[in-house]
């Protein structure tokens, strides 16, 4: 058994993978922060409690009623305080909320007024540590998800010897076997065996996919049946489930252009909120009120209004087997206006299939078709490859006598006779008289069983059968605007676009005409979404306003915003659908976050918070920040299952 040697490099002494180490110690660092701040805050609920019961049952010890009180401010002092200057030396937006809240804090203690001292920060650490568990707290739902990655592989020596290992240590190039009931452990390829895989969690696809050698499997499938042998080539970061995981991580820092303009002057925002605070304070010599006004306007809501929407968007494309490799979905996908689109491998299915056989009178048709696949099984030709899957392999003839004709085509003896399958210009060699040769425009062969010509194969790379129904909705969406961009002959390229409903088409483009002519829409004003597979469209793809590929080169898949795992041309109007679901969802939360900051601030500020406002205002802004996370949460109800694919069937014309 050879195949290339592993390396190495990749991992540490111990064999794991760099990153992965990382961004778990990370999460462990955040939720053991986010636990010490609650079990602060729960302790000093405590002392706040006994401090109150105290002074309500023993009146004339007021002074161990403070004690407490002070006490259980001090214990919820010191994470404020800590944020509050780690925030001066590392401005954000979010820090703002741990400024205001301390000055706050400042402003109670400095009054005498040591319930408000307490109470505020405690009110705003369980808001924080909902957040966490709601938001950066998705680190959960992220967790789970990576534990479709992490299971047990059979790796495969090059003696043939199986070790089970974890698969955090395999590397590209690896095979491992993967048995019935078996999670694959990371991308692959298959090399041998047959098996039905349960792709949902990958895909989103709900029913089962039967793989076979040659084919690409994911990992995190789930292998219902069979015996499979499977190259390893992509882990860790670099899988598909790798890249899902790194992406909603990414999401968490999502920022809509309001709070991008807010971080730009956060430092004015705070100088404002300090003016409107002492204008309150003078003018109403309430301090109750100041208070309300330094509270209301901690801006929490607002700057998680895109990790939210952003987080639910990227968990349900994942779902429906859409990879979104940046935040276009959220600014750009909404706003396309016009498609355009690869044919090989895009529109078709970058593969050679019999199109049509136009065979001789008495021709036995199913005998045509066997002895066909037989020839076309002895030799790796793309014709070949695809005549030979026109029947199961036990429906091949006994075939003798072998001999492939570079360019030409291929000899055998059958039990039947001599069988000849080629060009033209084969038979013309041999002296063999044939039919006219059809107009077609593609790769035409010929059949002659035992001395007399039979038929001409007629085969041509076939369309998606979601194709047109696909480009269909997109421009229902307002993709009217669509061009088949093609490095194929225009007379393929047109009949592939008269199917699908495309009217306008430039041929034998080469990456640089495809990059010309992606520039030239932007240049008249269009939004076009890019859509490709192959090394020569990662230009084109680069530079449209959203690029899309379909599986195909990995070049491809670098250069593109959003990945199809699935292939299916339909989703690529559930990405439109679900951009423009998500950007509405933004734009209402940042309407929450926004308006009701600016609701609470000016009520504060004319006193309408009452005597306790500050502990109003703290409650009130918790209810936004939970306004905004059950908004984002709605958009985990957007599912658009696809129909039953039709069967790619070969059609057969006479």
């Amino acid at each position: 058994m050879s195949r290339s040697a592993t390396s190495s490099s990749s991992r540490d002494g111990h064999g794991h993978h760099h990153t992965h180490l990382t961004a778990t110690m990370l999460t462990r660092a955040e939720r053991l922060s986010v636990a010490r701040q609650l079990s602060l805050a729960m302790i000093a609920s405590g002392l706040l409690i006994l401090g109150l019961l105290w002074r309500g049952y023993a009146p004339e010890q007021q002074g161990v009623g403070q004690l407490l009180l002070g006490s259980a401010a001090l214990l919820v002092a010191l994470p404020v305080f800590r944020s509050a200057w780690h925030s001066l030396r590392h401005p954000s937006l979010h820090g703002i909320t741990d400024q205001l809240i301390a000055l706050a804090m400042l402003c109670a203690w400095a009054s005498g007024d040591l319930l408000t001292t307490a109470l505020l920060p405690i009110i705003m650490i369980f808001g924080h540590v909902l957040e966490e568990r709601s938001v950066i707290g998705s680190q959960e739902a992220i967790e789970a998800l990576g534990q479709l990655t992490r299971s047990q592989a059979r790796r495969i020596d090059a003696e043939g010897h199986i070790c089970e290992i974890d698969n955090a240590l395999l590397v590209a190039g690896d095979w491992v076997e993967v048995r019935a009931g078996d999670r694959v452990p990371a991308d692959g390829r298959v090399l041998e065996g047959q098996g039905s895989l349960d792709t949902a969690p990958i895909t989103g696809e709900s029913l089962p996919l039967d793989v076979c050698a040659g084919q690409e499997v994911y990992g995190g499938s789930i292998n219902l049946d069979g015996l499979l042998r499977i190259e390893v080539t992509r882990i860790g970061e670099g899988s598909t489930l790798g890249k899902v995981i790194a992406l909603m991580q990414q999401a968490e820092h999502a920022k809509p252009p309001i709070v991008r303009l807010l971080e730009r002057y956060a430092g004015r925002y705070l100088i404002l909120v300090l003016m409107i605070a002492a204008t309150t304070w003078f003018i109403t010599n309430n301090a109750q009120a100041m208070l309300a006004v330094l509270v209301a306007a901690c801006p929490c809501a607002l700057v998680l209004s895109a990790p939210a929407t952003a987080i639910a968007g990227l968990a349900v494309a994942a779902r429906h087997g859409i990879l979104i490799r940046s935040a276009a979905f959220l600014e750009e996908l909404a706003d396309l206006t016009s498609l355009v689109i690869d044919k090989t491998g895009t529109l078709t299915h970058g593969a050679l299939r019999l199109h049509a056989i136009r065979p001789q009178p008495g021709t036995d048709l199913d005998q045509l078709q066997r002895v066909a696949a037989g020839l076309g099984a002895t030799s790796n030709h793309p014709i070949s490859r695809a005549l030979a899957a026109l029947v199961p392999r036990h429906d091949y003839p006994a075939l003798e006598n072998i001999i492939e004709l570079q360019g030409l085509g291929v000899v055998a003896d059958s039990g039947l006779g001599e069988v000849v399958l080629g060009r033209a210009e084969l038979f013309e060699q041999r002296g063999m008289s044939t039919a006219a040769i059809p107009d077609h425009d593609g790769p035409i062969v010929g059949l002659a069983l035992n001395g007399r010509f039979c038929a001409w194969l007629l085969l041509a790379d076939t369309v998606r059968p979601e194709a047109a129904r696909a480009l269909a909705e997109l421009r229902q969406l307002g993709l009217r605007r669509q061009l088949l961009l093609t490095g194929d002959r225009l007379r393929v390229a047109s009949r592939i676009a008269a199917d699908v409903g495309i009217d306008q088409v430039i041929a034998q483009a080469l990456p640089e005409d495809k990059l010309r002519c992606v520039g030239a829409e932007i240049r008249q004003g269009f939004r076009p979404m890019v859509v490709g597979d192959g090394i020569n469209d990662s230009l084109a793809l680069k530079a449209g306003v959203v690029g899309v590929a379909m599986g195909g080169a990995d070049i491809a898949l670098a250069s593109a915003d959003v990945v199809l795992i699935g292939d299916d041309l339909r989703r690529l109007g559930t990405c439109v659908r679900l951009s423009r679901r998500c950007r509405h969802t933004l734009q209402v939360n940042v309407l929450i976050g926004l308006g009701w900051t600016l609701l609470i601030v000016a009520a504060a500020a004319f006193g309408l918070l009452g005597a306790g406002g500050a502990m109003i205002a703290a409650v009130l802004h918790n209810l936004s920040t939970l306004l905004v996370l059950g908004n984002a949460g709605r958009l985990l109800r957007f599912d658009e299952p696809l129909g039953a694919q039709e069967p790619p069937d070969i059609p057969l014309r006479k």
